[in-house]
């Protein structure tokens, strides 16, 4: 398409580079047809195409972005499944990245809508405070029909109980089981999963250890950014993201480092993006982009090993649901599928993969009716496979699906760990025999 930037404005580099962005899109509207907002409103303007249309008109005007621009692009769940549909490779995810910087740039935002993300960008990075929020929310629950919208959502979303924090949580270092196979791994522990389900961790570590890796988590690193930068919150997405790439560079040169795992996939997309995120900036560039090289999703590290399972589980269906930030963001698709598969497990495809689940970080509590209407529609989908399980790779598709269903949602790692000797999922006990 035809861009009309400024000299001034291709100057910085940033709007060079939506500039070439734009300038691929041929606006042919593959894109459409695997657009979750656009396959629910059936609006041009809730479609990538129609977004990219309104991102080039906000960003070549150079004026505050206007209400109705900023509406569009809110409703964006930055899936990326028109990336993979996009026939001319348009580069979308960081083209709408820029637009929310931008809107928050220019952008003044109701008081509410302001506070409301000001206190997510503060609460969701820090496990101790989300925690803190999520006992409030507990105690407020009772009282959730005297809230409506946003308030609402999150009382709805808020877990009915709170599982302690992992025995493991705190320990630098973990050796290996059984005869060390000299591979040394770091895994990133996150953020809100540690509070939400602190046994993704511990699998993940007990896993790898009974296959012979010695596993890192360096105290220093933690939320990796995604979430605020999401929000268009770019100066706390980059120190968040800073502090990891130091921690994990220093461990990088005390010797051999296989990987930088993560088994949240949300996280990992922003992880293995951090050279782009400091491609500018000239301390953090060259470490940025070693430490995105090595990172790798838990699935795509555990293909590579040799995993033989030892619990007979012929029989037990697991719908697997492909997170977007996975299959889009990463392109990881098999792997998942060909590790619960090699365990024992009766993988069922689900109907229309490819559409979100309505997680997408911090989407279910800002947009909830459109996140409603996407969960009740996977949850129809992984129905009508009528599984005993439903398996993920990520914490916020495991909320999402489950704050919808009676069908246990679990980690695959949760699943690997179990058919490879480790202890059977307590939600497992009584439905899964």
């Amino acid at each position: 398409m035809k861009t009309d930037f400024s000299i001034a404005q291709l100057a910085d580099p940033k709007f060079a580079e939506s500039n070439d962005i734009l300038r691929k899109c041929v606006h042919c509207g593959f894109c459409t047809a695997t657009c979750p907002t656009y396959t629910e409103l059936g609006d041009e303007r809730d479609s990538p195409r129609g977004r990219i249309y309104m991102i080039q008109q906000m960003l070549e005007s150079g004026a505050p972005a206007q209400k109705e621009t900023v509406q569009h692009v809110d409703r964006c769940l930055s899936c990326l499944s028109c990336m993979t549909t996009c026939p001319s490779g348009v580069d979308y995810m960081h083209l709408v990245d820029h637009a929310r910087q931008y809107i928050d740039d220019t952008y003044e935002r109701p008081v509410f809508d302001r506070m409301l993300r000001k206190i997510l960008g503060l609460i969701l990075p820090s496990p101790t405070l989300f925690r803190i929020s999520l006992i409030g929310a507990m105690l407020a629950r009772p009282f959730k029909n005297l809230f409506r919208g946003r308030l609402r959502a999150m009382l709805d979303m808020a877990p009915a109980s709170i599982p302690g924090p992992s025995g493991l949580d705190g320990v630098v270092r973990h050796t290996p089981k059984r005869s060390p196979s000299g591979k040394r791994v770091i895994l990133m522990a996150g953020c809100a999963q540690k509070v939400l389900s602190p046994d993704i961790n511990d699998a993940t570590i007990r896993l790898l250890t009974r296959l012979g890796v010695e596993v890192i988590i360096p105290k220093k690193a933690g939320c990796c950014g995604a979430l605020p930068l999401h929000m268009g919150q770019e100066d706390p997405a980059q120190a968040y993201a800073k502090k990891n790439i130091l921690a994990w560079y220093e461990e990088m040169e005390q010797g051999t480092l296989d990987a930088i795992l993560i088994n949240t996939s949300g996280c990992g997309t922003t992880v293995k993006d951090y050279g782009h995120l400091f491609k500018h900036d000239e301390e953090m560039a060259e470490k940025a982009q070693a430490v995105a090289e090595i990172a790798k999703d838990i699935s795509e590290y555990l293909v590579t090993l040799d995993i033989e399972p030892n619990v007979p589980l012929s029989g037990v269906k697991v719908a697997y649901h492909s997170a977007c930030s996975l299959q889009h963001g990463q392109r990881v698709i098999d792997p998942p599928k060909q590790l619960l598969q090699a365990a024992g497990f009766d993988v069922a495809p689900i109907p229309e993969s490819h559409i979100c689940c309505g997680s997408a970080g911090t989407y279910n509590l800002l947009q909830p009716e459109l996140s409603s209407r996407l969960k009740d529609r996977k949850i129809r989908n992984i129905a009508s496979v009528s599984p005993d399980i439903v398996a993920a790779g990520n914490i916020g598709c495991i909320a999402q699906i489950g704050s919808g269903m009676n069908i246990p949602v679990l980690h695959t790692v949760q699943l690997l760990d179990w058919a490879t000797g480790g202890p059977k999922p307590e939600v497992l006990e009584k439905t899964v025999h």
